[in-house]
């Protein structure tokens, strides 16, 4: 299966026929636990409609906090889970577009779409569908620079063309805006012959991005830093399967990256303090900006140029007092991921400090 067509029908056909609920799936890539959704989060699910969850697949919870008022796009939506979600937490002036290739999937969402919007309390819709490939946001009429988040669950690695979403993702996001999303990443390429696998593929495993050749590709589209917000060993939980893919280590990861024009490839040094407010809604003690960056309400943090402008230039400006500037260089910020300072954890991850 190496044609991009044959590959994207067959999906299609798994994710609309084959699949009728979370049971049906052969492994357990594309399930995400409870345990790793925000207690609001968890709430806001509590309303979502049954079938809209029992048919939803993913392998994390990629809903960032901060959204009142955003735009937002789903990469790969499906049933609309996280849609929803995220319709409930920007809010009615807020709005969120979910976009998926399978119709049996968008059928779902937009079936339910009126009585989600009843009991969010909504009288006007903030939520659309749209169908069509994330590849090609621009032939859905999606601008240029003119969305505040784009988030994605467990889809970009369905993808025969990941380089041409990121750098979708990148056009279509105003100015300090974020890509947060969750999928299965690896330590090493996957073997061109899993690669091809049509159930692997499926499955969200044979297409799942190298960690290295993630952070080439954000590097080419000139995004020098990534931020790995959570990750976990990837359960197979199929026999067969765990011995065919073995050789290799699978990840479920939360990344965010923001559109920021004056990012550099290493964490550098200029002075720069950040005191986080405690203002997020549900972080009234601590803000996480990865798994190394734990923002206490109140209390001064060194931080280097690249997060400086990460939590002075984007949507959380307003939750964070940053001070300083770039007039004074003191060389390389000398820190590292926690990934990084653990061993047996994995690869790393971007230039972070």
């Amino acid at each position: 299966m190496k044609d991009v067509s044959e590959k994207n029908e067959f999906v299609k056909k798994y994710y609309g026929h084959v699949l009728q609920g979370m049971d049906d799936l052969k492994t357990g890539a594309c399930c995400c636990s409870d345990d790793l959704l925000h207690p609001a989060v968890r709430d806001i699910e509590k309303e979502i409609e049954s079938e809209v969850l029992t048919k939803f697949y993913g392998c994390g919870s990629p809903i960032p906090p901060a959204l009142e008022g955003c735009k937002i796009l789903d990469l790969g939506c499906g049933t609309g889970r996280d849609v929803f979600i995220a319709s409930r937490l920007v809010g009615p002036e807020g709005f969120v577009t979910g976009i998926d290739m399978t119709d049996e999937q968008i059928e779902v969402g937009q079936r339910h779409l009126e009585s989600q919007m009843g009991k969010f309390g909504y009288s006007t819709p903030n939520v659309e569908f749209k169908k069509g490939y994330i590849e090609d946001l621009k032939d859905l009429g999606i601008e240029d620079n003119s969305l505040d988040v784009v988030m994605s669950n467990c889809v970009i690695n369905l993808s025969s063309d990941k380089k041409k979403v990121f750098s979708e993702i990148c056009r279509v996001l105003k100015p300090g805006g974020e890509l947060f999303f969750s999928d299965v990443f690896t330590g090493r390429r996957v073997p061109e012959e899993l690669q091809n696998d049509p159930i692997l593929h499926s499955e969200c495993l044979g297409g799942a991005m190298y960690i290295e050749d993630f952070r080439r590709m954000l590097q080419d589209i000139g995004c020098p830093d990534f931020r790995i917000v959570s990750k976990h060993r990837t359960k197979i939980e199929n026999p067969a399967i765990e011995v065919k893919v073995g050789m290799v280590d699978f990840y479920s990861m939360t990344v965010r990256a923001f559109k920021l024009g004056n990012l550099e490839d290493i964490c550098e040094d200029y002075g720069q303090v950040a005191v986080y407010r405690g203002s997020i809604s549900g972080y009234p003690h601590a803000f996480d900006l990865d798994d190394h960056h734990r923002f206490i309400t109140g209390k001064p943090m060194l931080v280097c140029g690249n997060t400086a402008s990460m939590l002075g230039e984007t949507r959380f400006s307003d939750h964070f007092k940053v001070t300083g500037d770039r007039s004074v260089h003191y060389g390389p910020f000398d820190c590292a991921p926690a990934h990084e300072k653990h061993e047996g954890e994995g690869e790393g991850g971007g230039a972070c400090c």
